[in-house]
């Protein structure tokens, strides 16, 4: 049997094999569900709603405010620094619509992360939120021209009952630095006038998301309007998502998870999306009541800390048909408790940033857990013996490789990252993902270890080399080595084993070092766990032996599940 096809011997009766990619754009996606239903809700945010139409015109105004005054032009690159809020999407789609590319960047970015994502992509304009006002203001004028300033609480609605966080409520602060220029008042400006006429078009580069690498500098991956299509639009037609489908948007949206599945795709499908800026299971809880939710998609964290709410049984949470999520295996038992309670299986799914979000989803009809799923529609996945390259059959371990129309062209400015990505079998460019797995008899595709030296903390992606080198700037540190550990509620967390400076030994503690780290790297790649060590394990040419480490680490837990 052909490669492409071992998988359809479960494929979901009601869908064809095939799926033709639109020959348009995201913004025209919202241009069409705005006329279709203009008076429908699109985004709900800590009670109030804005209508496709209120979205569309509101994404024109600003898109005319950067295009005259910010001086964007097509091409140029945009970074979007906001919390799940109307501001994300709104400033993702008014940035494309103004044929510039967005750059989504995690709010717990600080500084020195922030003007990497801006130097390296060469974006100069940043829309942000005012909880990251510190972290912009220091950027040179050449890294930072100008920036549209938000206030999540100019969409909030303050007698709102929801539980909501402190940046939701927070009021308008002043801005001092004269490139910092007013949300509501950009709104106000850019409506008066029309943006300039779309010429973006499928081919037309959208979206450089960052991922860490061999290197462990991010990386842009270069994704256009056609690659981010291929997933939205396979992934209405796996779920069955419609115009009367309502999100709850929970993953974070500058991760292209939730950027596509609980933004992109909704806003495909003219359907509603109920914004939620920081994880709460008592907001997530009444939120899914009140708007009666239909889909949800939550990283592994989230679900056991819903399922743990002991009031959970007391609300009607019967409008949830769909729950699903990836990043991280979900526990069995996890899986088995949501089952229990809700009866819905949490139904998994993988993919990477190079693939803009999942390349891979289990069937609603026949779901497996701790499973990867079927290659979705003009998917060609396959598993490569990690030294001979040669293709492995069912149930034998090796390299998962990708193509298809979701794979992104390459590195932003990167050749040779880009040329290693990229294996060639029989004509047709494949994706090495840097994850071991296997597919078994039924076209299954599970991934079980990772040939990268990858952490994933609750689906967020930390990169030791990156670590290491800002570690690497304490005084107190000679040497240091970072590794995952095992963790109860995350999966899988931060380690670091240090070789202290003799003149710092004694000084140098867990707690001050932390405090330290925190002034220099987000929070989810702080080492959670510091052990402070003699020596480092070595190779006859000096290269720390990282790998023994992460075994000796690993094998502390085996056997516990």
């Amino acid at each position: 049997m052909p490669a492409i096809e071992r998988h359809l011997k479960h494929w979901p009766p009601h869908l064809t094999r095939t799926l033709a990619v639109p020959r348009t754009t995201l913004v025209y996606n919202l241009e069409v569900s705005a006329r279709r239903y203009p008076q429908r809700p699109a985004l709900i945010f800590h009670g109030r709603t804005l209508t496709y139409r209120d979205l569309a015109e509101q994404v024109d105004a600003l898109a005319a405010f950067l295009q005259q005054r910010c001086g964007v032009a097509p091409g140029d690159r945009v970074l979007v620094d906001l919390q799940n809020s109307p501001q994300f999407v709104i400033g993702y789609y008014a940035a494309m619509r103004a044929d510039a590319v967005v750059v989504p960047a995690n709010p717990m970015l600080r500084t020195a992360e922030l003007e990497h994502l801006m130097r390296d992509s060469g974006a100069t304009v940043a829309i942000f939120g005012q909880d990251a006002i510190e972290q912009f203001t220091p950027l040179p004028v050449e890294t930072l021209r100008t920036a549209i300033v938000a206030t999540y609480s100019d969409y909030a609605d303050p007698e709102d009952d929801v539980p909501a966080s402190d940046l939701v409520r927070e009021p308008p602060r002043e801005l001092h630095d004269p490139r910092l220029l007013c949300w509501r008042e950009a709104i106000a400006a850019g409506g008066s006038t029309a943006p300039a006429p779309p010429i973006a078009n499928a081919d037309s580069i959208a979206l450089l998301p960052y991922t860490s690498g061999t290197t462990g500098r991010p990386k842009g991956c270069i994704h256009t309007h056609s690659t981010l299509l291929a997933v939205t639009t396979a992934q209405i037609a796996w779920s069955g998502f419609t115009s009367d489908s309502v999100f709850l948007a929970t993953m974070p949206l500058y991760h292209v998870t939730g950027m596509q599945g609980m933004m992109n795709a909704p806003i495909q499908a003219g359907a509603a999306i109920v914004l939620l800026p920081r994880w709460d299971r008592n907001a997530a809880i009444r939120l899914i009541e009140r708007h009666r939710v239909t889909a949800w998609s939550g990283i592994t964290t989230m679900i056991i800390d819903f399922l743990g709410d002991p009031q959970l049984k007391r609300h009607d949470l019967s409008s949830l048909t769909r729950i699903g999520g990836g990043g991280a295996s979900m526990p069995e038992a996890v899986a088995r408790r949501l089952k229990e309670v809700l009866g819905l299986d949490y139904i998994e799914g993988y993919g990477m940033s190079e693939t803009a979000a999942p390349t891979h989803y289990n069937p609603l009809h026949r779901p497996k857990r701790q499973c990867a799923g079927l290659p979705l529609f003009g998917v060609d996945s396959r598993v490569l013996d990690l030294e001979s390259g040669a293709e492995l059959g069912p149930g034998e371990r090796g390299e998962i490789v990708i193509a298809g129309p979701q794979v992104f062209a390459g590195y932003w400015n990167n050749p040779e990252e880009t040329a290693a990505a990229f294996v060639e079998i029989e004509g047709k460019r494949f994706l090495k993902t840097g994850d071991i797995g296997y597919y078994d008899e039924d076209g299954y595709f599970f991934v079980t270890d990772r040939v990268k030296r990858m952490i994933n903390a609750a689906g967020l992606k930390v990169w030791p080399t990156e670590v290491e080198s800002v570690l690497y700037e304490h005084p107190g540190i000679l040497e240091c080595c970072v590794i995952g550990t095992r963790d109860a509620r995350r999966g899988e967390t931060v380690k670091v084993l240090i070789v202290p400076d003799p003149k710092y030994r004694g000084n140098l503690t867990a707690e001050n070092l932390t405090s330290w780290a925190r002034e220099r790297m987000a929070a989810y790649k702080i080492p959670r766990v510091i052990e402070f060590v003699d020596s480092l394990p070595r190779t006859a040419s000096g290269k720390v032996l990282w790998r023994e480490l992460q075994e000796r680490e690993d094998a502390r837990f085996a056997g516990q599940s």
